[in-house]
């Protein structure tokens, strides 16, 4: 499991999800594939800015479940993601 946050608030964590290839958008993160969820947007939508930093949530939060795909093959695609995200 990882977890980052991107510089670019909701934009750029709703922006990550949508360009990764390999992971799957999930709320779920239990599977050998690699799975991704963006909480600001999906699991804590309903939260505004003061409770998502209650919960420890950043606005740019993205969680990877990294499964069993090829190591350079994530890499690429979590390379090209984190630059749409900009």
């Amino acid at each position: 499991m990882i977890s980052l946050d991107l510089a670019g608030g909701r934009e750029a964590g709703r922006a990550f999800v949508e360009a990764v290839r390999l992971a799957s958008l999930s709320v779920s993160l239990g599977d050998v594939k690699t799975l991704v969820m963006h909480p600001a947007s999906t699991s804590h939508h309903q939260l505004d800015a003061a409770a998502l930093e209650t919960a420890g949530i950043g606005a740019g939060t993205v969680r990877l479940s990294v499964g069993i795909e090829h190591v350079e093959d994530l890499w690429a695609d979590l390379e090209q993601a984190l630059t749409k995200a900009g």
